[in-house]
């Protein structure tokens, strides 16, 4: 019989986060139910004002399966690096109390934590979702090169792939990128899971909800859908032009809707920069559990990254949450293996160039897609997040990295 573990789920987000919503609680859940039952899970999020949860929320009453551990999160300067060496600290001691035996962190800025505190604690470590950060933030213009935060997450981006008993990568090219640019040449405990999707929240009975067609004035519309922010590693303008293209394309027919914390001012803002009629977009932020009734209202999805050389190797949750509801995807290039798979089987369209003629095209390629029998359309795309983004997929994972324990 394997000894029970007491296991530290390291995140380096909120807990009210989509990312930990849909990115972590669900592998947590997976790990505990299908790996490690008698084991005590601790999940901590490092939580900002804007996700802030209270204990007694109805989201904490119904899990049972870990413990949450809130820390209090600043941004990189002077009081950020204060901030985490306190949280640092305290971690070492909590790690101590609870007998922690293994640090799984999702993503490497919450693994630069976890290296450390696996490094002064000689515990376990293995490395979740690991894809490009450092790299990513300077290509996509929000770090400089020469910046202390970049040089310091990219060394420790090296020093965890390199500890790490397993690393878990968003994208098979992963595994060359690792060894071209952190020196990381085992291949053996190097394993891979794409962003997975809940096939059972989002489904078709969620899809075109009359009751919100009809309260936000999208009946009988072309929906563009996007859960998701603008800024730092997403496009921004060129977003807001595109959707100028597909209102002078589709005219009053077109509508955008907008699953977004930014603020109207800011959408407006963005709207008077591409001389797009603020009247068409709706905006609303709601909890992760309503997204499938909302993205559900929409035709087709969005997903804007940047197209920069590093996001070959993550993979976005998004793209897979509108696979599973049947709706074709307008992407980037070049964005993991998403962009791959669209092309591939014709479920969208690549933004392959950031002017009218490239925008026209996309809608273009839309605007017959969207002529198509919608039900066969459904099913071609729903099969895509049934083969690509199953959570059957990170149950065999985690069962190699916990059922054959090392």
């Amino acid at each position: 019989m394997k000894e029970d573990k007491n296991i530290m789920i390291l995140t380096y987000w909120s807990f009210g986060d989509a990312l930990v919503q849909t990115y972590t609680l669900p592998y947590v859940k997976i790990i505990k139910e299908k790996c490690l039952p008698n084991s005590n899970l601790f999940v901590v999020t490092f939580e900002q004002k804007k996700y802030r949860v209270q204990p007694k929320r109805n989201v904490l009453n119904k899990v049972d399966y870990f413990k949450w551990v809130p820390l209090t999160y600043n941004r990189f300067g002077l009081r950020g690096i204060l901030r985490q060496l306190f949280n640092l600290i305290y971690l070492l001691f909590f790690c101590k109390i609870k007998r922690i035996n293994t640090i799984h962190s999702f993503c490497t800025p919450a693994g630069s934590i976890a290296y450390v505190l696996s490094k002064i604690l000689n515990i376990k470590l293995i490395i979740d979702s690991f894809e490009p950060h450092a790299e990513t933030m300077v290509e996509t213009g929000t770090w400089k090169k020469n910046s202390l935060a970049y040089k310091m997450l990219f060394k420790f981006e090296t020093l965890q792939a390199n500890r790490a008993a397993f690393v878990i990568a968003a994208a098979e090219g992963m595994k060359e990128y690792a060894a071209t640019k952190y020196g990381l040449l085992k291949t053996s405990d190097f394993l891979v899971k794409p962003a997975c999707v809940d096939l059972e929240l989002f489904q078709r009975f969620e899809k075109k909800n009359g009751e919100l067609l009809d309260s936000l004035n999208l009946r009988d519309k072309i929906v563009c859908v996007y859960a998701g922010k603008f800024g730092s590693m997403y496009l921004e303008k060129e977003i807001f032009d595109l959707f100028k293209v597909a209102y002078d394309y589709w005219k009053q027919d077109f509508r955008v809707l907008l699953l977004t914390s930014h603020k109207e001012e800011e959408i407006l803002n963005y709207c008077k920069a591409s001389d797009l009629n603020p009247a068409i977009i709706t905006i609303k932020f709601v909890p992760h559990n309503e997204v499938p009734i909302y993205m559900g209202l929409g035709d087709f999805g969005l997903t804007p990254f940047k197209p920069v050389p590093s996001k070959r190797y993550g993979s976005p949750i998004k793209t897979g949450e509108y696979w599973a509801m049947g709706l074709p995807v307008v992407i980037t290039e070049n964005i993991s293996d998403n962009s791959d798979i669209i092309e591939k089987n014709g479920i969208g369209a690549i933004i392959k160039t950031f002017n009218q003629e490239g925008y026209l095209s996309v809608i273009k390629q839309i605007n017959t897609l969207l002529k198509e029998d919608r039900e066969a359309l459904y099913k071609r795309i729903r099969n895509i997040a049934s083969e690509e983004r199953t959570f059957k997929i990170a149950e065999e994972v985690y069962q190699k990295v916990y059922c054959n324990d090392k």
